[in-house]
């Protein structure tokens, strides 16, 4: 998250007022509901793990052992017995 000096962006009143609180500190200003991104949205790594997922449960429903798989997708197990049967 980059750091953005406020008395660059707010009008003066506006910084005078926020002073009154924060003086030299930092101040977190989150995103309303409706602009709030899911983990993953922003950098695409979402759809990046949702490719993965359907690549490994096709090729498991192909025949491939899971321990293959594990191998294949540098992946314990566990984490493609959990893709696989999340389905």
């Amino acid at each position: 998250m980059k750091y953005i000096n406020a008395a660059e962006i707010l009008p003066d009143a506006l910084v005078e007022e926020l002073q009154k609180y924060v003086q030299a500190g930092y101040i977190y200003i989150p995103a309303k509901d409706e602009q709030h991104k899911s983990w993953g949205e922003l950098s695409g790594y979402r759809k990046e793990l949702e490719k993965r997922n359907k690549k490994i449960i096709a090729e498991y429903r192909q025949g491939a052992a899971m321990e293959e798989l594990a191998d294949q997708f540098h992946l314990t197990i566990y984490a493609i017995r959990k893709i696989i049967y999340k389905q």
